[in-house]
């Protein structure tokens, strides 16, 4: 049976049996990869802590028929421990690895790998807010996956811009020509916020108002939504403590400007 060795990152676990687990992995060469780890639930376990979701390990597994068996794994970054221990911070992380699952599975790149381990490390640092770090990873994540909002000319026809419409089902801006019945009106500052957040240019968004920023981040729920394919149930969880006031909403997150310097969410090597 074929062994290998990846660095990866766990994006969410199953329990199996009595003692084993089934891990979800995103490793940085080999994509998408689902494996047995057994024992770890016991508290004699060797690595069992290394297994929890939002860590960073070197693993090893031998390849199975349908699921792989991780036979050993070393820590390479613990975010897990911070990100748990604050639960906006804890909420946005696990929207981004349920996010990076789903897009695994179309489009596994090294580079899609790189996009979760810098937005789980801006997490942890806690340089800005959950909902600006969240945001920019899905709009890049999906720009990776060939999913790229069009922000400047019509994503129909390709008539330059600006354009006032914002269409999640025909992928971007689009024309009055081509606007369909039903699609929201958009301002200029909040397609400069869409901008920012696709190209991490904070400094740009922290110059922008609350309200377009609050705009920004809705459409970026509805246009990732869109393009899964389905809603990820951490992103409803997440709306739905919003509305019960667990966390702060984006309008309320965006009127705070952060001071600090924060690094970008992708990974420098």
């Amino acid at each position: 049976m074929p062994t290998y060795r990846d660095e990866a990152v766990v994006l969410r676990t199953q329990r199996l049996g009595e003692a084993d687990r089934i891990v979800t992995l995103l490793g940085k060469e080999r994509g998408k990869v689902r494996a047995v780890a057994r024992g770890v639930r016991r508290t004699s376990s060797k690595f069992g802590a290394r297994l929890e979701p939002f860590m960073v390990v070197d693993v090893q597994c031998y390849a199975g028929r349908n699921l792989d068996t991780v036979t050993q794994a070393v820590t390479l970054a613990a975010y897990g421990r911070d990100l748990v221990d604050d639960y906006s911070r804890y909420s946005a992380a696990s929207v981004i690895v349920e996010a990076a699952e789903r897009i695994a599975e179309a489009e596994p790149t090294p580079q899609q790998y790189t996009l979760v381990i810098g937005a789980l490390r801006a997490l942890t640092m806690g340089a800005r807010a959950s909902q600006d770090i969240l945001d920019s990873y899905l709009l890049r994540a999906l720009s990776l996956a060939g999913w790229a909002p069009a922000l400047d000319d019509c994503a129909r026809c390709g008539a330059p811009g600006p354009h006032e419409r914002f269409s999640v089902q025909l992928g971007g801006v689009v024309c009055a020509r081509c606007t369909p019945a039903g699609v929201m009106r958009v301002d200029a500052a909040t397609i400069d916020a869409l901008r920012a957040l696709l190209s991490g240019d904070w400094a740009t968004l922290d110059t922008l108002d609350a309200p377009p920023r609050a705009r920004a981040s809705g459409i970026v729920s509805a246009y990732s939504q869109q393009y899964l394919e389905k809603k990820l149930r951490s992103m409803q969880v997440l709306e739905h403590d919003r509305l019960l006031g667990r966390l702060e909403s984006p309008s309320a997150a965006a009127s705070v400007r952060e001071e600090a310097v924060e690094p970008s969410i992708e990974e420098k090597a």
